[in-house]
């Protein structure tokens, strides 16, 4: 049960994007991955017209859809899209989502995740203010799904500050959970890789952590330190910057056994927990 996540430094050229995709995923077969997960923004980082970009894609103009699909057939790899523009599926001139696809070895698609934790916030960097909603409308349910290494949450960048979400889809079955991200240099020094380690100790899934790692259009500089955590949180596999594929695997036995022996689902005391009279009940 092999898994890679790819980092990559994407720019606003799509087609040379996918041609860095395509050989950083062919470097994670050769690895012997069957399952590979792509950054957040993979392909359109720093594009101003995502509207268009997704529009087109969904009316079967686009380039990522048709790659996506060729890659995923060429190499026999299941792929998690990281996230591209996509308009919902019942309304092709609707806000576009942030999306996460979800492909088979077929280059079918088996799932999509569309992002529900928008990053409006203001950080200490020279950009200063992102404001995802103003471009992306927020995606509205979980997704948990089989694949050939275990039954997979997912989930994108932002979300990884949302421990419910993540508590949410351990009860759903999961067992790892994707997280293509763009972090800022700013909050991902700060915050990356205690998140990472968090969730996967709280869920005792693996984490997929694939991220953007460099300097992209407009100055942007984002953290990079793409990881593989374990369900103990141990940092299998990690990244600091620039492009890389990491591949690590993942120990299924080992796994049953560690939440065997903590069965931390079980001893849940509260799922919604209301302030009454200025206490926690």
């Amino acid at each position: 049960m092999t898994l890679a996540v790819i980092q990559m430094v994407s720019q606003a050229d799509i087609r040379a994007n996918l041609g860095t995709a395509r050989r950083l995923l062919e470097r994670a077969a050769e690895g012997g991955a069957r399952l590979a997960v792509l950054p957040e923004n993979f392909a359109a980082m720093g594009r101003t017209d995502i509207t268009t970009v997704g529009r087109d894609e969904a009316q079967g103009r686009g380039p990522i859809l048709p790659w996506l699909s060729q890659v995923a057939k060429d190499l026999g790899l299941w792929i998690v899209a990281g996230t591209l523009p996509l308009p919902p599926d019942d309304e092709p001139q609707g806000m576009v989502r942030a999306c996460s696809l979800l492909v088979d070895d077929r280059g079918q698609r088996v799932a999509r995740y569309d992002k529900l934790h928008l990053f409006d916030a203001d950080v200490s960097d020279a950009r200063g203010r992102y404001r995802e909603s103003d471009s992306y409308a927020a995606g509205q349910r979980l997704v948990v799904v089989d694949t050939p290494v275990g039954r997979l949450g997912m989930t994108v960048c932002y979300d990884l500050r949302f421990a419910e979400l993540f508590t949410a889809l351990r009860l759903a079955g999961a067992e790892l959970i994707s997280a293509p991200s763009a972090f800022t240099a700013a909050t991902g020094q700060a915050h990356w890789e205690m998140l990472i380690r968090t969730r996967a100790i709280e869920t005792q899934c693996y984490m997929l952590a694939a991220g953007q790692g460099g300097e992209h259009p407009g100055g942007r500089m984002t953290h990079g330190h793409s990881s593989i955590v374990d369900y103990w949180g141990r940092v299998l596999h990690e990244q600091a910057n620039g492009e890389a594929a990491l591949v690590a695997n993942r120990d299924a036995a080992a796994q049953v056994e560690a939440r065997r022996r903590m069965p931390v689902l079980n001893h849940r005391r509260f799922t919604e927990p209301r302030i009454v009279s200025g206490t926690l009940e």
